[in-house]
């Protein structure tokens, strides 16, 4: 049983361990919070002994194997950091790192620490629907492939708090935090392309801006060598279209390119085809368990190579993020290599 640790003490934590316990491989024992009281208020109902307030204590004194990093994204770099310092395994939310000296960086880290290891939570390309569809994708790539259209667009409740002028506002909504759209529902958009197409040639984002700074929606065009892709992300609109891969006459279409539940094949003749695989009513579950068999087989030669491609795939949707940010020039204090310390 792998012994587990919290940083974010929020509702994709609360999935995460949802997650973690159906797979049966990880018990919670230490929770990080700004505020023991709100530490002991999250972690005691899921049966954790040890709270922190104070972040090196955390690291340094708790009981774990594992940390999950779920904090606002200007700060997992710094806690990264920390957590391969004392030689842990470390899954961090997407996006794991904003920029890639931040991720030079952690990759230096890792090379110094060779027992620690480091995935990002993109839950959606570890279920077996979406790597099912992957192989389709594959098939299709023989004859002829014209792209892709990937939406990922859900209004989020706590813009009310803009709209309203409510200060101070939620830290996704912050540049001091890295948020925006790009920044949260974006990077399952970005690692949809990647995953299936690879690394574009060249890319360029056009946002929509909230009066925080962060783009609240926007639409990003990958060019590939022959075709482009077209990405449609935002948090202050809600979509109810498909994403799609295109064939020449055929497509596959995703219901849902990060909560996927249904991917249907049409053939030229216009005939639908359920791609089959099972999905599991948590979709971090599936997530959950391949980190569970790396880090109990953290030398292992398969693991080892899953861990690399997965981590190549992370270096990859960091990188076009970045350059996403810069065609639109979206600057977060974190690119100008500010110390956070007091943020922690």
């Amino acid at each position: 049983m792998l012994k587990l640790g919290v940083i974010g003490t929020n509702i994709i934590t609360d999935q995460m361990l949802d997650a973690a316990k159906k797979t049966g491989k990880y018990e919670l024992t230490a929770v990080y919070s700004r505020t023991l009281e709100h530490a002991e208020k999250f972690g005691k109902p899921y049966g954790a002994t040890e709270f922190y307030d104070d972040i090196d204590k955390f690291f340094e004194e708790g009981d774990f194997d594992v940390v999950y990093i779920a904090s606002p994204n200007s700060l997992h770099y710094q806690q990264a950091r920390k957590a391969i310092e004392n030689d842990k395994f470390i899954i961090v939310e997407k996006p794991a790192f904003v920029n890639p000296s931040e991720y030079s960086a952690i990759e230096s880290l890792l090379a110094a620490h060779p027992k620690a290891r480091l995935v990002e939570a993109a839950r959606h390309i570890h279920t077996k629907i979406y790597q099912a569809a992957l192989k389709k994708v594959d098939e299709m790539k023989e004859h002829y492939i014209q792209g892709a259209t990937i939406t990922v667009m859900k209004y989020s409740s706590r813009f009310d708090k803009v709209l309203n002028g409510s200060e101070p506002y939620p830290n996704i909504f912050t540049l001091k935090y890295a948020g925006g759209a790009l920044m949260d529902l974006g990077v399952y958009a970005v690692y949809g392309a990647v995953t299936i197409y690879g690394e574009p040639e060249s890319v360029v984002y056009f946002p929509t801006l909230t009066k925080t700074g962060v783009d609240g929606k926007g639409v990003a065009i990958l060019n590939y060598d022959k075709f482009t892709v077209t990405l449609n992300f935002g948090k202050t609109a809600n979509s109810h279209l498909y994403s799609e891969v295109y064939g020449l006459k055929d497509t596959l279409v995703f219901d849902s390119i990060f909560d996927t539940r249904k991917v249907t094949y049409y053939d030229a003749d216009q005939n639908a085809h359920p791609i089959e695989a099972p999905v599991e009513e948590n979709s971090m579950t599936d997530e959950m368990n391949d980190f569970a068999d790396l880090f109990n087989n953290p030398d292992d030669e398969e693991e080892m190579k899953k861990y690399k491609h997965w981590l190549e795939l992370s270096k990859t949707v960091n990188s076009v993020m970045y350059s996403l940010r810069q065609s639109a020039q979206l600057v977060f204090p974190s690119d100008n290599d500010q110390e956070w310390d007091d943020l922690i």
